[in-house]
């Protein structure tokens, strides 16, 4: 793929199989996906979207607004749908937000969010991270990270990041638009104080298909930390998009 797709290798007949388009929150790479392989050997092939300032693309620019980064990973997505590969879009927190826009230009066959406002609920998301140090520490403590435990040049590194995408996010303005007309699953943990359930119902009507709400224990981040049950469920979906529609 190009460079704002990473894709890992899995197995033989990989490039038969559908795709996962995996989308990582803010401040983050996209490598943490690399480990979903094993687990979806021989259903899907997972891929990672990176956005510039982190791992393998740590000194590019970042883009200049999310539709920017947007159209970027959609354009290298158009070949591989047009070519007749079958695709189920993830994204978690803010990957969610990019997963739904990505979805509205390259049609999946799933949208699948967790921890992630609906886009109706977005706007203003993220000014705390950009403006508040306060804000920032809540957010390393929904990661269930410690700052205190982290070196001076660490913590500046994760910050950094984590304000370019929080000032990414703020371009970002929700133009409705014509619905999705694919399903769409929202994963929320129930101890999440920053996305709330009026938050997640939102995302029904971004769509005209079916709409499914999933439940976790935990914090903001608790989908990622513990995936065992999300994968099943994106198992699912990836042996639902491998059959031919009208054979099931």
């Amino acid at each position: 793929m190009g460079s704002w797709i990473s894709t890992w290798p899995s197995g033989p007949g990989e490039a038969t199989l559908p795709a996962l388009l995996c989308l990582p929150p803010a401040g983050a790479g996209c490598r943490q996906f690399r480990a979903w392989t094993a687990a979806l050997d021989g259903v899907g092939q997972v891929y990672g979207a990176q956005l510039p300032g982190r791992e393998n693309r740590w000194g590019e620019p970042m883009p200049r607004t999310f539709d920017e980064a947007v159209e970027a990973i959609a354009a290298e997505l158009r070949p591989v749908v047009a070519g007749g590969r079958r695709l189920v879009v993830f994204g978690h927190s803010f990957g969610g937000l990019l997963g739904y826009e990505i979805a509205r230009r390259v049609r999946p066959t799933a949208l699948v969010v967790s921890a992630c406002r609906a886009p109706a609920h977005w706007d203003g998301a993220g000014r705390g991270i950009v403006d508040d140090d306060t804000e920032l520490d809540k957010l390393f403590d929904t990661a269930g990270l410690d700052p205190s435990f982290l070196d001076e040049d660490t913590r500046a590194l994760m910050v950094a990041m984590l304000r370019k995408d929080a000032v990414l996010s703020l371009s970002y303005a929700h133009s409705p638009g014509a619905p999705l007309s694919v399903p769409v699953h929202a994963w929320r943990a129930d101890g999440d104080d920053t996305v709330t359930a009026r938050d997640l119902a939102g995302w029904a009507a971004v769509t005209t298909a079916a709409f499914r709400v999933h439940h976790v224990d935990g914090g903001h981040h608790a989908v990622l930390r513990r995936p065992q049950t999300l994968l099943e469920h994106l198992a699912g979906l990836l042996r639902d998009a491998a059959v031919p529609a009208g054979t099931a």
